[in-house]
């Protein structure tokens, strides 16, 4: 880029040739950009490929003065210059178009549950874009455009995992773009995110989690809130759990599928996934004899609340555990938004319905259970992903490393640094 000139330039690599990219405004201001093709292969030299370029950008700067900006030979001395706003100029599209009609492409390779996701993020995209450039082309969008969309959201609140959410969803859009020759570069590439928060999961204490037990007593999630504690599996895994799952033979519980929920014309549309979306995910636990208790409690009530209504017990989700009374499954958003009113009802420390999966990470942690059985346990696809969230946690380890250098190197006898260890988890 050259800081005298009045407009900017790149040069960048398409279909095995190099081009030259320029940024201007037109007369009334609007900006525009133009490709111009060098007729160089991408295995020319730099020498070539310098000259040819100076030569291209002194021919274009000529008629850009005039205002007659035509065809560029580069074969010959340039005199005029062929501009292109992409290799692709017929298929013209506005960015907010191009992302729904991305969102369509995707929607078959994607899971339910992701395609959800996705579409809530473009949404919002969207918003912003319709408020602050109405119309935007796909090829007129710039790093500036997208830096500038990051900024407010992280300034107006959203948190810098939050950021970095909506970025994936428009990097990937115009990665396509890219393979679809839509755009020659993937200007998602070009921007600065902000400095991402380390994550420390919230929990808590037995002590917290009886005084919880406690309050749903009787309560339609009293199941869902034990099986979250003792096992730490997600929401949608728990209510994705069919009696087909439960092997009170083999004393084992399975987890292989998932619930999750979707909003159309405002309505909540409840989503069986048969698929969950990772190896990972896929794991067999022992059947605890408390859980165990409890689900024969369940299906004991379902039994006979069954025969109890006959054709007023709704069978829509038969086979499912975590229905109430009436054969009706209990949806996500009624976990999310009930657990919450308990918490607040009774003043309790506020945590999410999900940390409790983190609650149950925390004891098994505290209570010398490795990271890497901690791991399989939660179902991570990864072990960093534990060690991510849990490694601030571990204290037996800190606490046998402080022995360690201590006993090696001397000046500390066992019982000290045993007393700040204890100092140190109070």
């Amino acid at each position: 880029m050259k800081a005298s000139l009045p407009f900017k330039y790149i040069t960048s690599e398409k279909n095995g040739k190099h081009y030259v990219i320029f940024d201007f405004r037109d007369d009334e201001g609007k900006r525009k950009r133009k490709w111009v093709c060098t007729n160089l292969s991408v295995g020319c030299s730099n020498k070539a490929l310098t000259a040819m370029t100076k030569e291209i950008v002194t021919a274009f700067y000529e008629e850009y003065l005039t205002g007659s900006l035509t065809k560029v030979d580069p074969a010959k001395k340039p005199k005029t210059v062929k501009a292109e706003s992409s290799p692709n100029s017929e298929n013209e599209i506005e960015f907010r178009a191009f992302l729904l009609k991305w969102l369509d492409i995707v929607k078959p390779s994607i899971s339910n549950n992701t395609f959800i996701g996705y579409r809530g993020v473009v949404t919002r995209i969207t918003e912003y874009f319709d408020k602050y450039y109405p119309g935007l082309l796909l090829s007129e969008l710039t790093p500036l455009h997208l830096q500038q969309y990051y900024n407010e959201k992280y300034n107006s609140g959203a948190s810098a995992s939050t950021v970095k959410h909506y970025h994936a969803n428009i990097h990937k859009a115009l990665r396509y773009a890219v393979k679809v020759d839509f755009l020659n570069v993937n200007v998602a590439d070009k921007v600065d995110l902000p400095k991402m928060e380390k994550f420390e999961a919230n929990f808590y204490s037995k002590e917290e989690l009886d005084k919880l037990f406690e309050l749903f007593k009787g309560d339609r999630l009293e199941l869902v809130v034990h099986i979250a504690a003792y096992y730490g599996l997600r929401k949608s895994e728990i209510l994705g759990l069919k009696w087909d799952s439960i092997d009170f033979d083999a004393k084992t519980i399975t987890v292989r599928r998932k619930i999750s929920n979707s909003y159309g014309n405002g309505k909540e549309e409840i989503i069986v996934e048969n698929q969950l979306k990772t190896r990972a995910s896929v794991r067999t636990f022992p059947l605890i004899p408390h859980i165990e208790k409890m689900l024969k409690e369940r299906k004991y009530l379902e039994g006979y609340y069954s025969k109890l209504l006959g054709p007023d017990f709704d069978r829509e989700f038969d086979g499912f555990v975590c229905r109430d009374n009436t054969g009706k499954l209990i949806s996500p958003n009624f976990v999310t938004s009930h657990f919450h009113y308990v918490m607040k009802r009774n003043d309790l420390k506020k945590i999410r319905f999900h940390d409790l999966r983190h609650s149950c990470a925390s004891l098994l942690l505290a209570n010398g259970v490795s990271m890497k059985a901690i791991q399989e346990w939660l179902g991570h696809s990864t072990f960093n992903v534990t060690a991510n969230f849990y490694s601030h946690l571990e204290y037996k380890s800190k606490i046998e490393s402080a022995e360690t250098i201590a006993k090696v190197l001397g000046g500390d006898n066992k019982e000290e640094a045993e007393d700040r260890g204890k100092k140190k988890r109070k």
